[in-house]
């Protein structure tokens, strides 16, 4: 019934799933690039999660408690800088708990800042005994915030 007059568009279809070879072969670029980027992501998730090792922070008392047990081992000690316990030239001090007490050997860390004497404190050594004396051989002293311990 078009009789000489040139059709006025060209009639698109308009099913909404079929695609052309070139919206199809985007759409899998699309999908295959977030699916590279999430597994990129699960990845590095991964690795943060595998390389963090659970650490515990004992109380001096709970070392003091049995020393035997972490005898040799590196551990983790929260305490008090006891008041006039600072050695110089010995390099050492003393990290007292509510009922314990324990010698630092500082020679292997630097003391940081905030370090004082009745402040608490966070070391990081190996146990060992000393003339029947047991003490952190250190490899890291942190101290905090002091806003942090006060009440």
């Amino acid at each position: 019934m078009n009789q000489g007059f040139p059709p006025l568009a060209k009639q698109s279809d308009t099913n909404t799933f079929s695609k052309g070879t070139s919206e199809s072969l985007m759409a899998l670029t699309r999908i295959s690039r977030l699916a590279i980027v999430f597994g990129a992501s699960l990845a590095v998730l991964g690795l943060m999660m595998a390389s963090v090792d659970p650490e515990i922070q004992y109380s001096v008392d709970e070392i003091m408690d049995d020393p035997e047990r972490f005898q040799g081992n590196q551990i983790f000690v929260r305490g008090v800088v006891s008041i006039d316990s600072m050695d110089n030239e010995e390099m050492r001090f003393i990290l007292e708990g509510v009922t314990g007490e324990i010698f630092v050997d500082f020679t292997h860390s630097p003391i940081p800042d905030g370090f004082d004497e009745g402040r608490t404190i966070a070391v990081r050594g190996d146990l060992v005994t000393q003339n029947g004396i047991w003490l952190i051989d250190s490899f890291e002293i942190q101290t905090g915030c002091p806003s942090k311990y006060e009440s």
